[in-house]
């Protein structure tokens, strides 16, 4: 069973500490030691959650011997992005509608839910 890339990426995205993972590499690459250090879980934990995060290619890890650090690539965030544009465009709507209806409310114009005075 396949998965799409929009689950992969939103899956992965799901987990706090995978999400503060992100938020560091955004400022830069760093190693497992690096990200592992805020956290209050092990070594291999990390591991495992970088695991998920470059099947979801969010992340890249580096073939330097010992140190492979991990560095972020967000193009699988532009996927979300553009799947999330048409809610955020309903949400805005939605958001413009309730405004002027306060306005309405604010200058004493009563409307009922069909828009009539």
């Amino acid at each position: 069973m396949t998965t799409d890339t929009l689950s992969t990426t939103l899956s992965a995205l799901a987990d706090p500490t995978r999400r503060a993972i992100l938020a560091r590499l955004s400022s830069g690459e760093a190693t497992v030691t690096e990200l592992a250090e805020p956290f209050t879980i092990s070594l291999p934990a990390i591991s495992r959650h970088l695991k998920v995060l470059e099947r979801a290619r969010l992340i890249e890890r580096g073939r330097e011997a010992q140190w492979r650090p991990a560095r972020l690539t967000a193009e699988p965030l532009r996927e979300v992005d553009a799947w999330m544009e048409r809610y955020r465009r309903h949400w805005e709507e939605s958001f413009e509608r309730l405004d002027d209806y306060l306005r309405d409310l604010q200058h004493g114009k009563r409307t009922d839910e069909h828009g009539n005075g």
